[in-house]
């Protein structure tokens, strides 16, 4: 199921290639753009933390990381995590896009096409894992249809030292409507 889940997307202008050591320097780039928001992040893609956590990322284990693209610009990562094959579920994270693409609706169109895709072979259940102080990109899987199931509390700690509450949503294929109501 890995190799059909994690191949590269494409939805008009906007692209998933799988993140490799060709992307390091634009996206550093893109990452800096918004230091201040890696606080609410487990990990920093900020300036001073960037390389260990793009090694941590593009490297091997379960992430199957992405670069995301505007037309030819790179503007973001996203990954599929946790993959578990017999239970046909998945959780999408790590993902971040530029500030000036922010409410444009570029992130739901980014997240109906991971969605699509993974439903479409084979997945029944999608997650994501989100800091309870993130109330933008709760926002954001609410208005996908997602349900919050559940606080995890204290389920981890982030770069900043930060014992993390994580509020746990989920999207089951049978749900799903295409992120409009």
């Amino acid at each position: 199921m890995r190799d059909r889940l994690y191949v590269e997307l494409v939805d008009g202008d906007l692209r998933l290639e799988k993140l490799g050591e060709a992307h390091r320097e634009a996206l550093r780039v893109v990452c800096a753009a918004d230091a201040d928001i890696w606080t609410i992040y487990s990990s920093s893609f900020g300036p001073g933390h960037f390389d260990k956590s793009f090694d941590a990322l593009a490297g091997t284990g379960g992430r199957m990381a992405y670069a995301i693209f505007d037309g030819h610009r790179l503007v973001g990562m996203t990954a599929w995590l946790r993959p578990d094959w017999t239970a046909q579920t998945v959780e999408i994270g790590n993902s971040y896009i530029h500030p000036d693409l922010r409410g444009s609706g570029f992130n739901g169109r980014l997240k109906r096409l991971m969605i699509d895709h993974a439903f479409a072979v084979g997945i029944r259940r999608i997650e994501f894992r989100i800091d309870e102080r993130n109330a933008r990109s709760q926002a954001a899987v609410a208005k996908l249809g997602c349900t919050k199931e559940a606080t995890l509390r204290s389920e981890r700690i982030t770069w900043t030292g930060h014992v993390r509450d994580t509020a746990l949503w989920s999207l089951l294929a049978e749900e799903w409507t295409g992120g409009r109501r």
